[in-house]
């Protein structure tokens, strides 16, 4: 029997579709978005709201915040290649048990060496392990910043670095270690948001306080067997090593996860060899659609190899040498070229190809009801391509 084959346009009408980026595949809440992406990217705090804003209808800054803080159906947490991403709450105890916990084991070692290195304490896992229990002795009392926390705790008290004189060599504090690790752990949360939405300022509350009843993490091969379920939901077909760069694990974890799942190999156009969730079902043909997409997004993230959206010759344009993606325009499924906002907060389209009058027109009016939506707010990024900044200064 024929294996089934996937095209490459049938996968850019799954990111229609799937990932709610068609205006008539829009969806209606910030838990929904959530779910059809798996997880949001939220390493810069205003990629959350954007990437709803891209996705739903109706959703305001503060709809985004209602659910983060008050509704806590979807919650901030430390997972897949050290990324902070926002879960469903139901899924928090997947990533506890498999990607964050990963991670947790080598922040532990990275945090005792360094702690030794810089003279803080002989022995840096003690060190450690006395600083997690004093932070959540102190934070059982009630949340707190990670500055108030450094005030309060002679046991995080210390930096790292600056010890010489080059530029980039600057003393960091040890106290956001602890929290990180912590947090990796499920023990402690980020809570509310002690600034603005595009900001990331966390108050940090312990998981009971801020969950009520805490879910134990499942084990290893569950928790990455959940999550690759999320994956080939959200973005199937891909390949297995498309799988692995976005679960930061190993080839072993995700061929078992991919057995545990009863995944489906299938054929693409690029001659490799995909996976399906079983339940797999096609997509038809999708109208041609335009996107704006913030920095980060979940959609522009979700691929190792991603020739098939996006022309080889945009990416020193649109990502860094990191593989970070700054923002981008999108339509009827392959990235054209970027936004950016003037002094005013003004969305100012810049694109790396002539793009046919009807999409320029579609891609207009996202940048006008992106502008809208924003209402004025002017949004940073760390991680500005190359094309972004040539857009400022033009």
């Amino acid at each position: 029997m024929a294996r089934r084959r996937i095209s490459d346009s049938e996968r850019r009408s799954r990111i229609a579709v799937r990932h709610a980026l068609a205006p008539a595949h829009r969806l209606a809440g910030v838990d929904a978005v959530t779910r059809a992406m798996t997880v949001l990217h939220a390493t810069e705090a205003a990629t959350v709201h954007l990437a709803v804003a891209a996705r739903a209808e109706g959703i305001t800054p503060e709809d985004v915040d209602s659910e983060l803080y008050d509704a806590r159906s979807v919650v901030k947490q430390l997972a897949m290649r050290r990324t902070l991403f926002v879960f469903p709450r139901d899924q928090l105890a997947a990533a506890w048990g498999s990607a964050s916990a990963r991670v947790a084991a080598s922040e532990r070692k990275r945090i005792a060496k360094a702690i030794v290195g810089a003279g803080i304490a002989p022995d840096g896992d003690a060190w450690l392990d006395a600083a997690r229990e004093a932070t959540l002795v102190r934070l059982a009392a009630g949340p707190a910043t990670a500055a108030e926390l450094r005030t309060e705790l002679p046991e995080l008290a210390g930096t790292v670095g600056g010890t010489t004189d080059k530029p980039y060599d600057r003393p960091v504090p040890v106290a956001p270690w602890v929290l990180t690790h912590l947090g990796l752990e499920g023990k402690v949360l980020r809570g509310r948001n002690a600034g603005h939405w595009r900001l990331n300022k966390p108050t940090w509350t312990t998981a009971e306080d801020w969950l009520g009843v805490v879910e134990p993490p499942l084990d290893e091969a569950a928790g990455y067997a959940a999550l690759v379920r999320g994956w080939l939901t959200t973005f199937g077909p891909g390949t297995a090593a498309d799988i692995q760069w976005w679960l930061g694990s190993t080839k072993t974890a995700v061929t078992r996860a991919l057995a545990d799942l009863g995944a489906v190999e299938v054929d693409l156009d690029d001659g490799s060899t995909g996976w399906v969730h079983p339940h797999d079902t096609d997509v038809g043909p999708v109208e041609p659609w335009a996107a704006l997409l913030p920095t980060l997004d979940p959609t522009v993230m979700g691929w190792k190899s991603r020739g098939f959206y996006l022309d080889p010759a945009h990416v020193p344009h649109l990502f860094d040498t990191n593989g970070n993606a700054g923002t981008t325009a999108w339509w009827d499924g392959r990235i054209v070229g970027c936004w950016v906002q003037d002094e005013e907060g003004v969305v100012r389209l810049s694109l790396l190809e002539d793009v046919e009058p009807d999409g320029l027109a579609a891609l207009e009016h996202e940048a006008h009801r992106l502008t809208a939506w924003l209402e004025g707010t002017v949004v940073g990024t760390v991680y500005s391509s190359r094309q972004m900044k040539h857009a400022r200064l033009h």
